[in-house]
């Protein structure tokens, strides 16, 4: 490994990626707000909407704390977006669905996305947008071969 210093090209490309990180976090909690939620609720609720939400594991995958998690379904509880029952195959777990409201706003906020989607993505040529897949696929794989070496 070289000991000297990244060209000014890298270093360029690497406050690049920061800007298009922090742009499109600040662009994902924008549109949750649309719909009075937070992206963490939104994160949560998109999981519920897929039947197979549980709780821990959404913690684990998220690098999260179960009690964060719980205190985000309990603002969704308190919100009327989510309802929550004992599951019928395991005494022991809590079922997590979206009410009506809930899924009535996840339509609004898909719309909200949809339309984000058609006015930035859609217009990019499908080549530039093959090559932005290809080399951010090789990127993310270079980062996780490297953060795996290191430990």
């Amino acid at each position: 490994m070289s000991n000297k210093n990244p060209s000014p090209l890298v270093l360029e490309a690497i406050a690049q990626l920061q800007r298009l990180s922090d742009v499109f976090t600040r662009r994902r909690a924008e549109l949750a707000r649309r719909v009075g939620l937070s992206e963490q609720q939104w994160r949560v609720m998109e999981e519920i909407a897929t039947e197979h939400f549980m709780p821990s594991m959404f913690a684990n995958t998220r690098d999260s704390s179960p009690a964060a998690v719980s205190k985000v379904l309990r603002q969704l509880l308190d919100k009327g977006l989510i309802a929550s029952s004992v599951s019928a195959s395991d005494g022991r777990k809590r079922k997590y669905e979206l009410t009506d409201a809930g899924q009535q706003c996840m339509r609004e906020l898909r719309a909200h996305r949809n339309r984000a989607i058609d006015g930035i993505w859609q217009p990019i040529p499908a080549q530039d947008l093959k090559q932005f897949n290809s080399f951010a696929q090789t990127l993310i794989e270079r980062i996780e071969r490297f953060t795996d070496d290191e430990k």
